[in-house]
């Protein structure tokens, strides 16, 4: 890919990547706070309710209660909040974009409300890359564990970033050769479709799914998400915590501690990179469609998918997740998965899911998989 003849930004080099290297395998120190500490009733709602998932089993504290877990836990993805590491977060090659592209997710117990969780991170490995979107990119790779009060390990996860040069994706890249192709608009036929599907999703809730009831190739009931909007792209912010947003003096001072952060918009002023996510004209300067939902967001729609249909019995022992392209706002998903195989291992009774999400025009936008433990009526 040829050197962009307008370069507004840093690119990678050599020099960085030798630096960043030099960090593998070292425990990341004093790392930026994250947005959650606990695990508290609304913490856990804002979470859930970020990503349109209203279970009583996160969400209401009667229910809760009289459920089989006792009280109210935390959904498995709440964990993002309580990582920036996990959430991408990266270290090293300032100025150079980055977007979060996948993770790898084992989670050990559930999160019980109010529960502290800590956490220990460490950047994995760096793997270059040859891209259509930018060419040169480096994919790296951070291992993060998460602690609950009482010391133990309660979930591990590997996520990934890739670090792309904004100039070339934006000059040269060939992923979206159609970048200024019109919006798709709505018929009300087929919001009455995306309505329906909304209408009939719930989650299993009381009712056990028993490993004995459950067939290899059964289907998952299709998950809609969106048409996506920079409103909803704020309500996962919200629950999420972001990672560089920042107001007035905080704000500055993000910027003096990292000034590739300080990316200048129409007014002249230095603002975060984040607002990709909410301003087209940043979207398009680093070589996406447009403003675009958020990576651990899509990670969290597919494991939604798999606690609605395990029901309150169920416990999601792993889910994998690769993002394949952007969802820029008025894209719509649809998620669908499907049970792969079943297994007894070490005295659980666990059922793999594939799943895969396309837009509304059949683009693949996320692959993914998840380990499931269920019931079973031999006990």
């Amino acid at each position: 890919m040829a050197e962009p003849k307008n370069r507004l930004f840093p690119k990678i080099t050599d020099a960085a990547m030798d630096e960043l290297r030099a960090r593998i395998g070292v425990k990341i120190e004093n790392t930026l706070e994250p947005w959650c500490h606990e695990a508290t009733r609304d913490n856990i709602r804002h979470y859930a309710h970020g990503i349109g998932d209203d279970n009583p089993l996160w969400c209401d504290p009667a229910y809760a209660a009289g459920s089989t877990l006792g009280g109210l836990v935390a959904l498995p993805s709440f964990l993002f909040s309580t990582s920036r590491i996990i959430s991408g977060y990266v270290g090293g090659i300032p100025g150079v974009h980055a977007m979060w592209a996948g993770a790898d997710w084992t989670w050990h117990r559930w999160v019980r409300r109010n529960e502290a969780i800590t956490t220990e991170a460490s950047l994995k490995d760096l793997v270059e890359h040859k891209t259509t979107f930018a060419g040169r990119s480096i994919q790296q790779i951070y291992h993060v564990r998460f602690f609950g009060e009482g010391g133990d390990l309660v979930a591990e996860a590997d996520s990934w970033c890739f670090r792309t040069d904004r100039d070339a994706a934006r000059e040269s890249g060939t992923k979206y050769s159609a970048k200024d192709k019109a919006a798709h608009r709505y018929t009300d036929d087929e919001l009455e479709r995306i309505w329906s599907l909304y209408a009939a999703e719930k989650p299993r809730g009381a009712t056990p799914r028993n490993f004995e009831d459950v067939t290899v190739g059964e289907a998952l009931p299709t998950m809609p998400k969106g048409p996506m909007t920079v409103t909803g792209f704020i309500a996962y912010a919200q629950g999420w915590g972001g990672l560089y947003i920042r107001a007035n003096r905080l704000a500055w001072r993000q910027v003096q501690a990292h000034p590739g952060l300080g990316i200048r918009n129409r007014f002249n002023i230095p603002d975060c990179p984040e607002r990709v996510h909410w301003e087209p004209e940043m979207a398009l300067l680093v070589g996406a469609p447009g403003a675009y939902d958020y990576g651990p967001e899509r990670c969290s729609w597919l494991t939604h998918q798999m606690t609605d249909w395990m029901g309150d019995h169920g416990f999601l022992v792993r889910a994998t997740s690769k993002l394949r392209r952007h969802n820029p706002e008025g894209d719509l998903l649809f998620i669908d998965g499907k049970v792969t195989a079943k297994r007894v291992e070490g005295g659980r009774h666990l059922v793999d899911v594939q799943q895969e999400a396309r837009n509304q025009d059949g683009e693949l936008s996320v692959i993914g998989s998840g380990t499931i433990a269920l019931p079973s009526r031999q006990g």
